[in-house]
């Protein structure tokens, strides 16, 4: 017979079980809420928090898997989840621990669902904190509950979507820039009422629309036509402290109470006015324009495929360098993006991932507040050391919606980054799509298409496409004598012949293509290697016949005496390639060309020009069209080389690997024989003619100073394109480009 002690204890016990079963029924994601928190990059990322009884806190990473970040993304409203971090990777989170061992099957409504040690019960430390990254796709018809709706605690926004709605006169503007907002919730389109909105909530609502700042605007028409609408109000007020990335991290307000037409009795719907950056500002307003001084910019974006990123560099002391990627975050980010003239980031990206740069690492341990005017404002550590290129820091912006991918497209490909290049156009009053003439078609042409259309970077450019079937209604050219420099956002913004169409050939089959990917190769010359390694020597005609027959002497040397002499400036060059993918010959091996004197393959005809030039610009020393074997002479620690030129081997360059010509090899120099004593300018251009798509063209060209004095030479002074300011550039011409010989 049981006892009553027994009897107490054996009830306690199921009372017991049936209350941690209880917290975890079918009930449960009326008790829990949860948000994204911690130093992110995306607003779609971050440690994990659970709201429970009052409080914030985290859950541990034990047992965490793939199944329960889709519970916990689709609870946030998102459609799954990409991936997610154990090891607090979003940093340490305060408070009670919440869940820990946590199972899920993957069906379950809300994390509360999954099998757990209990919420609150737990042995983890907060160093243990699971972070997830949700897909930044929202759940179709996601209707956020405020479930903690006694509690003083501010609640992330979460809605399925934002936009602004244009009044009618407004809507043909590009881009739009003012309007109601609206946000969706729950399937439908809602407005917000403005009773307690604020200019830093419009400054978040611009930055997400691609523009850096909001601007005031006049009320009166917006309010005459909320008279006439009839409104759907959201149930909540918004709080933003102006320095979030997206609404998703904005708080919510005070609650809404509904009243059908009586609700907002006060206010009116919310309406935003943006300023767009000065490259997308509308050309009908000259206003714009006159906002902006055109200065020497102290940040910019480098080897970035798409309009908004790249990698961030800034200016110090007249020399450009990288910014290290330690702490760096989505809020300084922003900064950079809107200082740009660009709205909030989308991305904080780290570990080099848009290509390393060159010169020094300027910035480390970055912290912003959020508003400031540049980049160069916010604090860093300026007694941190030791970061490498391996960490630069890269940023991804909103841009304003101009509707570019629309005036473009590309028929014909195998998929869809390649095929014949069809643009709309205006033809007797009407618009058309027609083809591109394919005369002068070339890698800056194809660079700016890919960009235009969000495909990247161009990996080919083709100037027939009759294996590419496309429209043919589309046959017709409808655009010739296209020049882009490889800077424009539309192919139309290129030079072109505008109406009058000139194209020889037609269209059809000699219609402009192109094919696109989202890395590209970026060559950099080292011009300490240059600098250090360069001397004169004097050599007879009778050992030069080699470099004779592939034309590495200068004209002169067409009639001297085999007995004569040359004189030969010579160098060594090493050539890194610091981008995100090989950089690999245009030709393919069946059209390589061999050359029997130096018994190798040369891939590329022109790869580098070497000239000497007077401190004017003129040329004075024939230039050196090298043609060059490629191969990887040395490449960086834990790389391993992939090109060699011996027995018809593979050419190219990889990531992280040099391409090293030495001094004494054949061709490595300028011949000097006729130059006269004085100052001049040293210029070495790696793919010069732009044969094989890069990230980035002007860091192509190097240039140097020369004394000769007729005996001796003396080159100092190195520098590669784009690595100074522009003040410093002006005292050596056209270091912005290498553009010397067009095609």
């Amino acid at each position: 017979m049981l006892r009553p002690v027994a009897i107490h204890c054996v009830l306690s016990t199921l009372l017991s079980l049936w209350a941690l079963c209880n917290c975890q029924s079918d009930s449960s994601p009326a008790v829990i809420q949860l948000r994204l928190a911690g130093e992110k990059r995306k607003h779609y990322e971050g440690r994990l928090e659970v709201f429970y009884n009052g409080e914030w806190g985290t859950v541990c990473d034990d047992d965490f898997s793939i199944s329960a970040a889709n519970v916990a993304c689709r609870e946030l409203g998102f459609l799954d989840a990409q991936s997610w971090l154990p090891s607090a990777k979003y940093g340490k989170g305060e408070g009670r621990i919440w869940l820990d061992n946590v199972h899920c099957t993957g069906g379950e409504k809300s994390l509360a669902q999954c099998h757990s040690n209990g919420l609150g019960v737990s042995d983890c430390k907060h160093s243990e904190d699971v972070g997830v990254m949700c897909n930044q796709k929202r759940i179709p018809g996601f209707k956020f509950i405020r479930n903690q709706a006694n509690s003083e605690e501010a609640f992330p926004v979460q809605v399925e979507d934002v936009r602004l709605r244009a009044t009618y006169s407004q809507r043909k503007r590009i881009p739009i820039t003012e309007g109601f907002l609206e946000v969706k919730d729950g399937g439908k389109w809602r407005q917000i009422c403005n009773e307690d909105w604020t200019e830093k909530n419009s400054r978040v609502i611009c930055g997400m629309y691609g523009f850096p700042g909001e601007k005031r605007f006049n009320a009166r028409p917006y309010k005459l036509l909320a008279k006439r609408r009839k409104k759907n109000y959201w149930g909540s007020s918004v709080n933003c402290t102006g320095n979030e990335a997206d609404l998703s991290e904005c708080k919510m307000g005070r609650e809404i109470v509904l009243k059908g037409n009586s609700t907002c009795e006060k206010g009116m719907p919310v309406v935003v006015s943006c300023v767009p950056g000065r490259a997308f500002a509308p050309s009908v307003s000259a206003g714009y324009r006159k906002a902006y001084r055109v200065e020497q910019p102290l940040v910019r974006l480098r080897g970035g495929a798409l309009i908004g990123e790249g990698r961030v560099e800034v200016l110090k002391n007249g020399e450009w360098g990288t910014v290290c990627d330690d702490n760096w975050n989505i809020r300084a980010a922003t900064v950079v993006c809107r200082e740009l003239g660009f709205g909030s980031a989308k991305e904080a990206l780290t570990g080099a991932r848009l290509g390393q740069g060159i010169g020094s690492v300027h910035m480390n341990e970055v912290e912003c507040s959020g508003f400031e005017k540049s980049l160069t404002e916010c604090y860093f550590n300026r007694e941190a050391l030791g970061c490498s290129h391996e960490e630069d820091a890269a940023v991804r912006c909103n841009v304003p919606a101009m509707g570019f991918h629309n005036r473009l497209r590309l028929n014909g490909g195998r998929n869809p980054f390649e095929g014949r290049v069809e643009v709309l156009a205006e033809k007797n009053g009407s618009m058309v799509w027609g083809t591109v003439c394919s005369d002068s078609w070339g890698t800056m042409e194809a660079m700016v298409v890919c960009r235009q259309l969000g495909l990247g970077f161009a990996s080919n450019a083709f100037q027939e496409t009759w294996y590419w079937q496309g429209d043919t209604s589309a046959d017709a050219v409808v655009m010739s004598g296209v020049r882009c420099s490889g800077t424009e956002l539309t192919l139309d913004q290129c030079l072109h012949h505008g109406k009058h169409i000139l194209c020889p050939k037609g269209g059809g089959r000699f219609s402009a293509g192109v094919s696109c990917t989202q890395m590209a190769p970026d060559l950099v010359l080292s011009a300490q290697a240059v600098e250090q390694t360069t001397y004169l020597e004097d050599r007879p005609m009778y050992a030069l016949q080699c470099a004779h027959e592939e034309h590495c002497l200068s004209s002169s040397a067409d009639t001297a005496e085999s007995t004569s002499y040359r004189r030969l400036l010579r160098f060594s060059s090493q050539i890194h390639n610091n981008g995100q993918s090989d950089f690999r010959p245009r030709a393919a091996h069946h059209s390589w060309v061999w050359h029997e004197c130096h018994r190798h393959y040369h891939s590329m005809e022109v790869f580098t020009h070497y000239d000497l030039l007077t401190l004017n610009g003129t040329k004075v020393a024939e230039g050196h069209k090298a043609s060059f074997c490629l191969e990887d002479t040395h490449c960086d620690e834990g790389i391993q080389k992939r090109y060699e030129c011996a027995n018809f081997g593979a050419q190219g360059i990889t990531v992280g690997c040099w391409d090293t010509y030495r001094h004494d090899i054949d061709c490595q120099w300028i011949d000097i024989t006729d130059l006269k004593p004085g100052d001049y300018i040293f210029q070495v251009v790696i793919n010069p003619n732009y044969e094989v798509a890069e990230s980035d063209y002007t860091n192509n060209i190097m240039k140097c100073r020369s004394r000769y004095d007729g005996q001796r030479i003396w080159t100092y002074n190195c520098i590669i394109g784009g690595s100074r300011s522009s003040e410093t550039e002006e005292t050596f011409p056209g270091l912005h480009n290498n553009q010397l010989s067009r095609r």
